[in-house]
């Protein structure tokens, strides 16, 4: 369960899991963007954050060290819903420059194991039909292709493939 955070180091990167706050939305919101995800913006997340039963949201936060002078702190996001058994994935990010470096495959694995806690069977999203990364990972954890929806995204119009995995 994330509850305090969760120190994790995966080659050169350092980085806690920890529960979305509000004070993270700026920078969910950044990532979002530079990440052409469908744009949910700092309201739908506040909302989410505030109002929503089920919300699973979780960040990656990078560990600052002596010689980095890098003033971001979030680098990725998980933003999920358990509704009865069913948790969805609605979005999931990590910023250009930190990818590769397992942060997106530790936030998707923190998510999974929280929503299956919760009791959650089986988990639900969709991927733009281009991006072969994020569907390799997801295949990574379980995740099957089940359907595909037409003209799902816009900006690029573009097909979603919706992928499943069962939990445990």
């Amino acid at each position: 369960m994330i509850g305090a955070e969760t120190l994790i180091r995966i080659g050169p990167q350092q980085f806690t899991l920890s529960r979305m706050t509000e004070h993270d939305l700026i920078e969910v919101v950044e990532i979002e963007e530079q990440s052409g995800l469908s744009r949910w913006g700092w309201d739908a997340y506040h909302t989410e954050l505030s109002e929503a039963s089920g919300a699973l949201m979780f960040v990656a936060r990078l560990q600052r060290t002596e010689e980095s002078n890098d003033s971001q702190h979030v680098g990725g996001f998980v933003a999920a819903r358990l509704a009865l058994d069913e948790l969805h994935i609605n979005n999931i990010a990590v910023r250009h420059v930190h990818r590769r470096f397992g942060i997106g495959g530790a936030l998707l694995e923190a998510v999974l194991r929280e929503g299956a806690r919760q009791g959650a069977r089986k988990a639900l999203l969709e991927v733009r039909m281009a991006n072969e990364a994020a569907q390799k990972l997801y295949a990574k954890y379980g995740f099957e292709v089940v359907a595909r929806r037409p003209h799902y995204y816009t900006q690029p119009l573009e097909d979603a493939l919706v992928m499943s995995a069962k939990l445990e």
